[in-house]
């Protein structure tokens, strides 16, 4: 049957692709967030001539404000940055600690045969406003106190809240009731915000007033430590204003493995990257090109990678400052023999026993920029779960993260919990480079706690392996593997279900775009320099690029 000319015409001018969104091109500085807002902020020092990093900080801190479930001031933070100049990839770990009276025995003596969820117990710590100031210094053009204006703005003439969030946070209404200064700071009237209600923050537009003024210093010593700390201690927590007095940055040397010519960067132990790059190396022993990407094939042999790798991940990983003997095995781990002599287990057509996983969070915010010289940061930011530990600092507004809830408190694991220890992490940055240029390739990110390399694994494939766009790479349906149930979107085809099922998979079949599998954020860099960038529908947010003319004074 002929089409006619009209059919025809429509047909050629429909979107190049099935989903709502284009991937953003641009040829200077770009930047990819989970909101508008905070997307703007990073593209502002861009355009007023800071770095990469300089973008990232301006980006976390205003979504520290319009997210305040996923991130904040009482989070830690973690990134990875591309030298330009120098081709060097460096690595800061923003962790906290747990705090120097946390011990098991306490923990065991209060009657907890694990570590508890919210509350005092679980508050490590903050790290993520030293890393902040750390990462202006270190690697950007701007003064913090710039990089801090657009957030202060937005939490002290207030934002409107977006419609993701929204939900996100009406679902913590009773966690947040149950802490005075909480729903104090973070509800109106006992309620969360409503999508589109302009909310306010006054006490947090203050403590990053004190910031800008005073540095993180202000942060971490003074009215502000004192108030962190004694509401975790009122909440029977034993944070102490020493502890935060004494935090300070890690700067790391990232680790790394080679996946089909592209050399994919992660932050060490005691984050879960490590998990990522051992999935990568087990998948490059398979053809995954040849794969249907909606395939259960594909998949499938994801699902039996990320068993292996999660395996070793909650049974080997811990601060290596603490595990000493033996120390943390990351070298073999991320080897290409030790991936080979696990691949033999991998049966293409039945799935393997999964291992018993600990609870994990899944609120984060992860985003990322590139500069007009060609600099790359990718930068993660979290409270853990949703408001982390539920804990407000009375008249900061800044709500304190629960991490310390991955410690074991077996003394024998190395995770388990210690004084000063840092936990094992969910949050990790992802960046990549050409393995035969080191030309930076890709800065990208998938939130989601136990999600994330598992997602970091399948949007580089979807990337490398099946040539999609940073675009079509996020939106494509993903999958996430936890607690022996395989969670996968609607949008995969019946049939592949049940092929699925045929191998042995609990399958859970969730909505189109669901929410667990996390929200990624991507930018790609050609090699022609283009920047093509890609930003989840699954969260509120975009890409964003300069144009042509937009640039600043004192770029490096």
């Amino acid at each position: 049957m002929f089409k006619s000319e009209s059919e025809t015409k429509r047909e050629r001018v429909r979107r190049p692709d099935r989903g709502g969104r284009s991937t953003v091109f641009g040829t200077r500085g770009a930047v990819a967030c989970e909101h508008p807002a905070a997307a703007v902020a990073g593209l502002r020092a861009l355009d007023e001539g800071g770095t990469a990093a300089d973008a990232c900080v301006a980006m976390a801190a205003a979504m520290a404000v319009v997210g305040p479930m996923a991130t904040g001031m009482g989070g830690d933070a973690f990134l990875l940055y591309y030298e330009a100049e120098t081709g060097r990839v460096l690595g800061a770990n923003g962790s906290g600690a747990a705090p120097k009276a946390a011990t098991i025995e306490k923990l065991r003596g209060a009657g907890f045969d694990e570590m508890p969820e919210r509350g005092g117990p679980p508050i490590t710590v903050p790290g993520a406003v030293r890393l902040w100031e750390d990462a202006a210094n270190a690697l950007g053009n701007l003064p913090l106190a710039r990089l801090l204006e657009p957030a202060y703005e937005l939490a002290e003439n207030g934002s409107p809240v977006s419609e993701v969030f929204a939900r996100y946070w009406e679902v913590a209404e009773d966690l947040l009731r149950g802490n005075e200064a909480a729903s104090k700071a973070l509800l109106v009237d006992g309620r969360a915000p409503g999508p589109g209600e302009v909310f306010a923050q006054p006490d947090i537009a203050g403590t990053l007033s004190a910031v800008a003024e005073g540095g993180a210093d202000a942060f971490y010593n003074g009215r502000i430590a004192r108030s962190m700390a004694e509401a975790a201690q009122a909440s029977g927590g034993y944070l102490a204003e020493e502890d935060l007095a004494a935090h300070e940055t890690l700067w790391v040397e990232p680790i790394s493995t080679d996946y089909r010519g592209v050399r994919v960067y992660e932050i060490p132990p005691p984050g879960q990257g490590i998990a990522a790059l051992e999935m990568l190396n087990l998948l490059e022993g398979f053809d995954m090109a040849a794969l249907d990407p909606l395939g259960a094939d594909r998949v499938h042999l994801e699902a039996e990678a990320k068993k292996l790798a999660y395996r070793d991940l909650y049974n080997e990983i811990g601060d290596p400052e603490f595990w000493l003997d033996p120390p943390v095995p990351t070298g073999r781990l991320i080897s290409k023999e030790y991936a080979d002599s696990l691949r033999e287990s991998i049966s293409p057509e039945r799935a393997a026993d999964a291992s018993a996983e600990p609870p994990l969070g899944e609120d984060t915010t992860y985003l990322c920029a590139v500069d007009a010289e060609g600099n790359g940061c990718s930068f993660i930011n979290s409270l853990y779960m949703g408001f982390g530990s539920g804990v407000v600092a009375p008249g900061t507004g800044v709500c304190l993260q629960n991490r310390g809830l991955s410690f074991r408190l077996d003394p024998n694991h190395p995770n388990g919990l210690a004084p000063g220890k840092r936990p094992m992490h969910t949050i990790i940055p992802g960046l990549a480079t050409s393995s035969a240029t080191g030309a930076l390739w890709a800065v990208f990110g998938n939130m989601g706690g136990p999600m994330q390399p598992q997602g970091h694994a399948q949007v580089l494939s979807n990337l490398i392996d099946h040539g999609m766009t940073p675009q079509e790479a996020v939106d494509h349906p993903r999958h996430l593997h936890l607690d022996g149930t395989l969670l996968v979107e609607g949008r995969l085809p019946d049939h592949e279900v049940g092929r699925l099922r045929e191998k042995g998979h609990e399958v859970e079949v969730g909505e189109d775009y669901v929410v667990p599998v996390g929200g990624a954020q991507v930018i790609r860099v050609h090699e022609d320099g283009v920047r093509a960038c890609g930003s989840d529908p699954r969260k509120d947010g975009c890409a964003l690029a300069q144009g042509p003319g937009d640039s600043g004074d004192g770029r490096r």
